[in-house]
């Protein structure tokens, strides 16, 4: 991962990020997600730091999407690296996944 990553990760290990921090580490996941499963069928939000479609499928052209799942960017960047599982992240009232293809369980942790 790149230095600037790294760091944003260390101050957030260490309850010091800053919004900076959370947009960097939320967009750089989500780039990797895309780059792991490549796709329109599903869009993954992370508000405000980013959107992405991912994961191969029927692709949405206009509206709300057929499939999407929400989160808050604690949650994201904690499921994203292993931290939390994605069971545990749907007990939490805070992920909220609708539609086909929402269960992102088999592609995570996203960083080894």
């Amino acid at each position: 991962m790149p230095v600037p990553f790294q760091q944003a990760l260390q101050r957030y290990d260490n309850g010091t990020a800053d919004r900076a921090d959370l947009k960097l580490l939320t967009k750089e996941l989500l780039k990797i997600l895309v780059a792991k499963a490549p796709g329109h069928a599903v869009e993954v939000r992370v508000p405000p730091y980013g959107a992405v479609q991912c994961i191969e499928g029927p692709r949405h052209t206009r509206g709300t999407p057929g499939a999407v799942i929400e989160l808050p960017p604690d949650l994201w960047i904690s499921v994203a690296l292993g931290r939390t599982t994605w069971a545990e992240a749907g007990t939490t009232g805070k992920l909220r996944a609708s539609g086909e293809r929402t269960d992102l369980s088999a592609l995570l942790p996203l960083t080894a």
